[in-house]
């Protein structure tokens, strides 16, 4: 497994593909994973590690860790050199790996694109083939959120290479019906894509959650609370949640609290600043998240509008499985607006008064509110385990292995 996110980064992708190494050793696999130095949500790299190459086994999985170059501020340029270096420093931990396991699949994860030629290359020389995972698609993300200028040579050489990776792979998988849907648009056969989602990772939480905890810790008590939890960067669109918040100040009875850590908090608390209705927080440690996450009456899903279908976003499972609605800017047609049938509402991408109604509107019928948590809990049981994604991935390698 090939892949610049792994734990112990608490949110994004190095939580599944961690889970999902460990679960399939669980079932008797070998696996081996080279992985990117941690550094995520903050950009920083963690304190206990160095910047060399560490190899350890963690959870019966053998992880070989790559340095590689953490920007502190990721625009464009920058994250490009942040893929460019991980997919330079991995290749001596990726060709060591083959020689040690004589591999049957190789397993490449998108982010980061810019790797996977590391990934086919090592299938090619096991002769064996290359199964590559787009948990986002980069290119069409950073367009959208202005990463990259659409007109430049850098999109258009950025577009190329994406549609090379994708012809070139084995089986490519991804994480949501309409994503599936546009590995089809940029022409990959059919019988080479797999829907293999993310699963809920805080499900088992919810059920023994003190959702009464970080209430009283922050004075919340009596208040309706919407709540937006995770990476704090420009694809969440999180402008319109503070201009949301500014249209409704004279509300006492509603707060709206952000809770995580990425390069744009700073830039997003200076925009509140003299809001009395809106708290950040850090993001929390694992053993607190399903104390956060059912301390919410609402919760709160911006998208730009057109990011919506180049990713599903994991927090959404765990959002779900909290058993409280969710509000996401999203268009009615998007995968995310799927997932919330019955679950939460959907209202335009960047009109911040669309997202005023829907939160004055459930803060005035508790009763609606619970009927569309229950409905959410039973969404995330039914899509969204853990077991089911491990099954839907022994499924991808019966059809490319036999």
């Amino acid at each position: 497994m090939l892949g610049l996110n792994y734990a112990p980064e608490p949110i994004g992708i190095g939580p599944y593909t961690s889970g999902l190494a460990e679960a399939l050793v669980e079932r008797g696999h070998t696996v081996q994973v080279v992985a990117g130095q941690p550094y995520y949500p903050e950009w920083k790299l963690y304190p206990r590690f160095k910047r060399r190459w560490q190899s350890s086994e963690e959870n019966g999985v053998k992880i070989t860790r790559c340095p590689h170059y953490i920007p502190s501020n990721p625009t464009g340029a920058k994250r490009m050199a942040h893929h460019a270096s991980f997919a330079s420093s991995c290749y001596p931990a990726a060709r060591k790996a083959r020689r040690e396991l004589n591999p049957e699949i190789v397993f490449a994860i998108a982010p980061s694109m810019i790797a996977a030629p590391v990934a086919l290359r090592m299938a090619r020389r096991a002769d064996v083939p290359m199964w590559l995972h787009v948990q986002d698609f980069e290119v069409g993300a950073a367009l959208a959120t202005g990463l990259i200028d659409s007109a430049s040579r850098t999109a258009d050489a950025a577009a190329r290479f994406e549609d090379r990776m994708l012809r070139s792979a084995d089986l490519v998988s991804t994480i949501s019906e309409p994503m599936c849907d546009l590995l089809e648009r940029k022409g990959v056969g059919s019988e080479r894509i797999l829907e293999m989602r993310n699963w809920a990772n805080h499900a088992d939480t919810m059920g023994h959650a003190d959702a009464a905890r970080f209430r009283k810790e922050w004075g919340l008590e009596g208040k309706t609370v919407a709540l937006y939890s995770g990476n704090i960067a420009n694809k969440q669109g999180l402008d319109i949640v503070i201009e949301a918040a500014r249209q409704m100040a004279d509300r006492e009875d509603i707060v709206f609290v952000i809770s995580g850590e990425g390069p744009n908090r700073g830039r997003l608390e200076r925009l509140a600043q003299g809001l009395p209705n809106v708290l950040f927080r850090d993001l929390q440690p694992e053993k607190s998240i399903g104390d956060l996450l059912t301390m919410a009456d609402i919760h709160l899903l911006p998208q730009l509008h057109d990011a919506a279908d180049l990713v599903l976003p994991s927090k959404l499972g765990n959002m779900l499985a909290s058993g409280r609605p969710v509000i996401a800017t999203v268009r009615p047609n998007t995968g995310i607006a799927r997932e919330l049938v019955n679950c939460g509402i959907v209202v335009p991408p960047e009109v911040p008064e669309a997202i005023v109604s829907a939160i004055a509107a459930l803060a005035s019928h508790p009763d609606y509110r619970k009927t569309m948590g229950s409905a959410a809990a039973a969404r995330a049981q039914e899509a969204w385990s853990k077991q089911s994604v491990v099954d839907r991935f022994e499924e991808g390698l019966d059809r490319i292995l036999g």
